[in-house]
């Protein structure tokens, strides 16, 4: 979309928001900082971003993404090199970090259909003329899963929509069994590793994915070249990785890949697939989808395809799947560089964004990488101005990211002591779009980065970031669906509230760092307008389709340097670490009253089903010309008892107001060595949320506020000890874990009294 595209005027009366010409919002005492620090500041900043709007962002895409870029590709280490050597040209310290991880690579993949009629899938994506870096053949992966299993299987063809829980409890009640058979699922919905691992659970030998025009393609926009839109051939490469169990290199959970340490044989890793499994374009899976029979699918799972979709499982499908992955070991390359603190050496704000892709990875992620570096060189420059930060700075470009969190992963599991003691932020960005600050993370951080968002200009709209996320949160309320975060969000936009952080699942580098050492950590970037979806994973996510969907003008990659670099300078230079504890002690409210909420939700359906079921209505409806058994019967939730989590969020939102206050009034000012007692018990809060023998089933994820969950993949769970036992209907775990994350939250209190202790000295 244009600049022009969008209709600010009618926005901004609509909101009541300052003209689109407007300045940013004035600049208030930052957290952290007294009034003169603020001032000081603030003016570094906005040398900062004279800088960042001096960085080559157009030459180093256009660099990193003119070859394939997976996990060794020669490619990938020239752009590790490459970056290293940038990063000591603008008087870093930069080393290049070398771990050897499982990396099964596929020989043959073959797609067979033999009845009906005969198809032979093309499995292939061809070079487009308008696309310059797409006729490469050399080191470009075909389309493929990365660990899934090999196989060579024939069998009959299942539609499974999304692929995910809800939808094989509908094909059971439809009497469709998936055992023995191939099913082809659909992108979207949930992260891709749960389709293959549902359907491996469910007895299938084999899967399909593939990407329905009506969820990123033709439906949506006009396809690629033509317009963002995935064309019919466009295919999403990715990872199925159980990265739910652990992420990282499947071989090593919860221990570095290096030399020395014991590894686990394939079999034995918990987190990689036994199935085959391929990701496939429409155009390939047309003809599989025009062959079924059976049942017609539901109307919620029609996807925009010229055909009737149909379940299958009548036999009357024969499909050859042929998958024949070399198991290999292959090298990650992290670039690491450091730039000394100096007054705080030993306290380290780490920033990264990995750099590894599918295939070229323009938009993801050399977008963010670009960005990176140019905060890089800002600081570089006023370091040899004399402007070194107080503490020091620890940026990474990671490889690895795309299979599984591996290169940061490997980092954190072999530096975990030392970043447990020294590390008081990880600040993470990934591929960068153009609309909206998308900011999610530790709830603490959260007046931080509404700070941040107040102070840099959105280049379409012209008003502030803050502004413009306001805007977008009482837009989105408007929605007939919308859920009730999304209504509270609009009306703290309404009130000039701070706008909440996303808490944070998956997805991304950030996870090691939040949910197995228990950091503080931000995940930024900005989307939500031009493209990017349709070439996602694929071959074509290349520079000419970065430079005309995406960012044409180039102007939010200095935008999110400037809000990342932000993140990172002022945490780096606050006299006391700029946390709003109150922020994290309402969140953990909010996400208690949601679980209870759940709790008397779930109650309420498995009692109602259970006497539906009863009475026959289920039978009295049922249309004989599509049959629909009853669902199975949910299991009945007991009275359940959250009193202990609640008297501990109550006694912790009390403490965390007052130490707040007591802060503000008197933290920044105190003398140096007084506020540096503070700031290492700062330092060590967010640690306490962790608990020793991690999650049931996952004693890698430690973090008891913040999760992935486990039939979710990327999408987070919040008090996921006691939410996942709700939902699995265990309930001595959930009283287990009520009694486990109130004393992580009174542990946490108990920290926040010491801090308080010490401001009174």
């Amino acid at each position: 979309m244009s600049k022009t595209a969008f209709p600010w005027a009618v926005l901004a009366a609509a909101l009541s928001l300052p003209p689109a010409a407007s300045a940013a919002d004035p600049a208030p005492r930052l957290i952290g900082y007294d009034a003169a620090a603020s001032t000081t500041q603030i003016a570094l900043e906005q040398r900062f971003d004279q800088q960042v709007e001096q960085a080559d962002y157009r030459g180093w895409l256009q660099q990193w993404s003119a070859a394939p870029n997976q996990v060794g590709a020669p490619h990938n280490l020239a752009n590790a090199q490459d970056i290293q050597r940038k990063f000591q040209s603008y008087g870093w310290e930069a080393r290049i970090e070398e771990y050897q991880v499982y990396w099964p690579a596929p020989r043959s993949v073959e797609l067979e259909l033999l009845a009906p009629i005969a198809y032979r899938a093309r499995l292939s994506e061809p070079p487009l003329p308008a696309d310059r870096t797409s006729a490469q053949t050399r080191d470009v992966l075909p389309p493929y899963v990365i660990y899934g299993g090999s196989g060579d299987v024939t069998a009959d063809l299942v539609y499974v929509n999304y692929g995910l829980a809800e939808d094989y409890r509908l094909l059971a009640q439809q009497g469709v069994d998936v055992k023995g058979k191939i099913v082809i699922a659909r992108y979207g919905k949930g992260w891709r590793g749960l389709k293959p691992r549902l359907a491996q659970e469910h007895g299938a030998v084999g899967t399909l994915i593939y990407s329905d025009p009506r969820d990123d393609g033709y439906f949506q926009d006009v396809a690629y070249p033509d317009g963002p839109a995935r064309n019919e051939w466009s295919v999403q490469r990715g990872s199925v990785l159980n990265f739910a169990r652990y992420p990282g290199d499947p071989l090593t959970p919860g221990r570095p890949s290096i030399a020395g340490t014991p590894r686990l044989s394939p079999e034995e890793a918990a987190s990689v697939l036994r199935i085959p499994t391929v990701p496939i374009s429409w155009g390939d899976a047309r003809p599989l989808l025009a062959a079924l029979g059976g049942p017609v699918a539901p109307e919620s799972w029609r996807g925009a395809l010229p055909l009737t979709y149909r379940i299958g499982g009548d036999g009357k499908v024969r499909l050859r799947l042929k998958v024949d992955n070399e198991a290999q070991t292959r090298t990650l390359y992290n670039v690491v560089a450091t730039l000394a603190g100096s007054e705080y050496p030993d306290q380290w704000v780490v920033r990264g964004n990995h750099r590894d892709a599918w295939v070229m990875g323009a938009a993801d992620p050399l977008s963010g990488t670009a960005a990176l570096l140019a905060e890089a060189q800002a600081i570089g420059a006023l370091a040899r101005q004399g402007e070194r930060p107080r503490r020091t700075l620890v940026y990474a470009s990671w490889d690895g990211e795309e299979a599984g969190l591996l290169g940061s992963t490997e980092w954190v599991e072999q530096h975990a002591d030392e970043l447990r003691a020294k590390a008081v932020l990880y600040v993470n960005t990934d591929g960068n779009g153009r609309g909206f600050l998308e900011a999610g993370g530790s709830h603490g951080l959260q007046a931080l980065v509404n700070q941040i968002a107040a102070q840099v200009r959105d280049p379409d709209s012209g008003v502030s970031v803050r502004q413009r996320w306001q805007a977008k949160a009482q837009l989105d309320a408007l929605a007939g669906d919308a859920k009730p975060a999304v209504k509270e969000a609009a009306q703290r936009a309404e009130r000039g509230q701070d706008l909440p952080l996303k808490a944070l699942g998956s997805g991304s580098d950030y996870s090691p760092f939040l949910q197995h050492l228990g950091l503080p950590t931000l995940d930024l970037g900005y989307g939500g307008h031009g493209g990017g979806g349709g070439v996602y994973h694929s071959l074509y996510d290349s520079y000419d389709y970065f430079a005309r969907f995406i960012d044409p003008q180039f102007q939010y990659l200095p935008l999110l340097a400037k809000t990342a670099g932000r993140a990172v300078l002022r945490t780096a230079n606050a006299p006391i670490l700029p946390q709003r504890f109150e922020d994290l002690a309402t969140a953990i409210d909010g996400f208690a009253r949601q679980l209870k909420q759940q709790a008397d939700a779930q109650r309420t359906a498995a009692a109602t089903e259970k006497r539906l079921a009863e009475s026959g209505a289920y039978a009295a409806v049922r249309n004989p010309n599509r049959p629909l058994a009853a669902p199975a019967s949910a299991p009945a939730v007991p009275p359940l008892d959250f009193g202990k989590l609640d008297t501990a969020i109550t006694r912790l939102l009390e403490s965390a107001k007052r130490l707040d206050q007591r802060i503000a009034d008197q933290g920044p000012a105190l003398p140096a060595g007084h506020r540096a007692r503070i700031n290492t018990a700062i330092q060590r809060l967010d640690q306490t949320l962790l608990t020793p023998e991690g999650l049931p089933g996952r004693q890698w994820y430690r973090n008891l506020i913040y999760a992935p969950g486990l039939a979710t993949g990327y999408e987070v769970k919040t008090l996921p000890g006691i939410r996942e036992a709700l939902e699995d209907g265990r309930w001595d775990d959930l009283a287990r874990y009520v009694d486990k994350t109130a004393a992580a939250l009174d542990a946490y209190r108990a920290g926040l009294a010491g801090l308080e202790a010490e401001l009174a000295r």
